[in-house]
Order: C-alpha cells, then sequence, then structure tokens
C-alpha cells in the first residue's frame, strides 16, 4: 500500500479523516495537507465520503456550529478511481469535471493513493481553465500610520516581505491566475511607488489611479467609473489572502451579487466564566471559557462595476459607506469565507512580524 503520495511525498493519513473530525479540524487538516479536501474513510479504512473547503463554507454560512462533526456536510459520494486506471481517462475525467486531485482504490475501497493534477499534467498547461480575465484594484494611497516609523520612510506598499514589497506577493498571487493588468490607487509617497515599478521587470500592466487628497477606503474607486465593465476584485496593499480567487468569483456571480465581502473566518475564547442571568439578575448558568466563532472582514471584495455610480466624485468615501448604501438601493451583499490562517494582515507590528515567522516556516 503507497504510504506516501508522489507530488509532494506527504503522508497519505493527513488526507483521511473519520467522520466524528469536527469541521474545525477539518479547516486546520486542510491547511496541514496544503489542499482543499479531506477523504473520509470509515473503521475498516474504506472510502466513504469526501469533505471539500467549500463544503465547510457552506456551513459556515449556515451559522452552524463549527464544533460539531463534519457528519452532516461531506460527500456521501465521492469520486474515486480504481487502481487499474487509464491515465488517459482520468486526465480527461479531471478536466471535464474540474478535478484537482482524485483518489485512486483498491477492490476494497481502500484508498491507496492520490492523483494530483500536477502528476499528470505539464506546468505550462493551465489549470482547468481556471483563469480570471477581470481586473484588480489595489487600494494603496494610504500613510501607514499603524506601521510608523517604518512607514515614515517607505510607503507601505513596499514593505518587504523576504525581499520582495507587499504589492508586488498580492500581484503575483494574482497573476497566477492569469490577472495581467492592476489599477494601484497612489497618494502617499506615490512617486516612490512609481519608481520601484518603473525599474522593476513585472509582467503585467499597472494603471495608477492619483489621489491628489485621501479619498478613503473607496473614494478613489471612483475613477474607475467608465473604465471598468462588469466585476473586479477590490484588496488592500497590506492585505494577503491564500485562498482560492477563481472560487470566489465564481460564488460571486453564481448568486449575482452586486458585493462580495471576502471574510476571515476568526475564533475567540474568553478567558473567563461567563455568567448568565435572567431579568430579575438571578444566575441562571456559569459559561467556562466559551469560545465564539466570527467573520472578519479582510479587506478584499469582489465589486460589479454598477456599484461605482454611487461613490460621489471627489468625496471621502470608505467602503462600509459603499456597502450600506448599496444595500439601502436594495443592492445584494454576500460573504465569501476563508480559514483564518488563510487571511494575512500586514498592517500593524505585530501581525508584520508574525508575517515574516511564517515566510520563514514556508
Amino acid at each position: 500500500m503507497f504510504n506516501k503520495l508522489d507530488r509532494n511525498h506527504q503522508p497519505l493519513q493527513k488526507f483521511l479523516v473519520r467522520e466524528t473530525l469536527s469541521l474545525k479540524e477539518a479547516m486546520f487538516q486542510m491547511e496541514l495537507n496544503k489542499q482543499k479536501a479531506l477523504l473520509v474513510v470509515n473503521e475498516e479504512k474504506k472510502l466513504i465520503g469526501a469533505l471539500s473547503d467549500g463544503d465547510i463554507r457552506r456551513k459556515i454560512l449556515e451559522r452552524s456550529d463549527l464544533n460539531q462533526n463534519i457528519k452532516s456536510a461531506y460527500n456521501k459520494k465521492p469520486k474515486f478511481v480504481h487502481e487499474n486506471f487509464e491515465i488517459e481517462t482520468v486526465k480527461k475525467r479531471m478536466i471535464q469535471q474540474k478535478i484537482e486531485w482524485i483518489p485512486v482504490v483498491n477492490e476494497k475501497k481502500e484508498v491507496m493513493r492520490i492523483l494530483f493534477w500536477d502528476d499528470l499534467f505539464r506546468k505550462e498547461e493551465i489549470k482547468h481553465n481556471r483563469i480570471l480575465k477581470i481586473p484588480i484594484v489595489i487600494m494603496a494611497g494610504g500613510s501607514g500610520k499603524r506601521m510608523k516609523p517604518f512607514t515614515d520612510i517607505l510607503p507601505k506598499p513596499l514593505i518587504p516581505i523576504k525581499g520582495k514589497p507587499v504589492i508586488e506577493i498580492i500581484m503575483e498571487n494574482f497573476h497566477q491566475y492569469g490577472t495581467k493588468e492592476f489599477y494601484v490607487s497612489i497618494n502617499y509617497k506615490s512617486r516612490i511607488i512609481k519608481a520601484y515599478f518603473e525599474e522593476s521587470n513585472v509582467p503585467f500592466k499597472i494603471h495608477y489611479i492619483t489621489e491628489q487628497t485621501p479619498l478613503g477606503t473607496a473614494g478613489g474607486l471612483r475613477f474607475l467609473l467608465n473604465k471598468i465593465r462588469g466585476d473586479f476584485i477590490v484588496t488592500n496593499c497590506d492585505t494577503i489572502i491564500n485562498a482560492d480567487y477563481y472560487d470566489m468569483v465564481a460564488f460571486h456571480r453564481k448568486n449575482k451579487l452586486d458585493i462580495t465581502i471576502v471574510g476571515s473566518l476568526k475564533n475567540y475564547i474568553i478567558p473567563y466564566g461567563i455568567c448568565e442571568t435572567d431579568n430579575q439578575g438571578l444566575l441562571k448558568n456559569i459559561r467556562e471559557k466559551p469560545e465564539y466563532d466570527f467573520l472578519i472582514n479582510t479587506g478584499m471584495y469582489i465589486l460589479n462595476h454598477s456599484v461605482l455610480r454611487f461613490i460621489q466624485a471627489g468625496k471621502i468615501f470608505h467602503m462600509p459607506n459603499l456597502i450600506r448604501t448599496v444595500q439601502s438601493h436594495n443592492g445584494s451583499i454576500g460573504v465569501f469565507p476563508i480559514s483564518e490562517k488563510s487571511w494575512i494582515d500586514i498592517g500593524q507590528w505585530e501581525e508584520y512580524k508574525k508575517t515574516l515567522r511564517n515566510f520563514e516556516e514556508f
């Protein structure tokens, strides 16, 4: 029996779970194996299901308790191939069904190995046509007050992480999906930002939105009113999102949303016992160190160009203002959940130092 995977030599056990696993533990397990799915096996180690990040996302949006097991979430009819598979047949199936990996089982339906897209296709072959042909807008005009005195010298977008400025890392992440066009909103130390890219050999096109005065987190988008059609992505320049951008856009379009907020799951533990009382102040219960899960706004959004008309030209306007305005006009706002570890915010010193440590480990 295979105990290693062909592609990255991770133990097969990292991909096999039991249905007693909690949703929260499943999210952590997916982060460990760096894939977006797990295989569910029974006591006899036979394949009985598959759990994807989309399955967990649905549970989050249903406001389910993430400490519950995965039994109600996973797919009971998982895709698989038998040991005598033919490579070309599997490749064709992966393309048609947009499968990134598929398990190989024996006659007892025990998982023997996993076939990954990268195992079967050349690197230059585009993965499932998962190309994003939409513009990316990076809001990079802020002064970075939380990162002083660093930002007294450098603009926030050029803060380095392992030899590259954060804005270039953000661009490269999108470029992996075929994105080649970026709009960058600039104000503070804008000439330094321009000078950096003038001397860099980046493989994408950059358009600058120059704000003569700061216009908030959404005010500069007004300049795009007659330049962008359809959907586009907006992100802060100090936020790195390690998630599937293609899935985000697909979610946005499938639900016909005007704005999609990318939200990161955050878990908070209250380190005290919480007293629950009735209206007369009598104790009903004491909850010891309760846990709460929240979806935190990451600063990344998918917008339809139609919402730009709500932004007043030359006025300070923030993204929460735009969201509330769109809602007041019966617009549709959605939230695309990602895991806590998929969101990196380097906009403050402690998070920046944590990011550097994470990159070193990576």
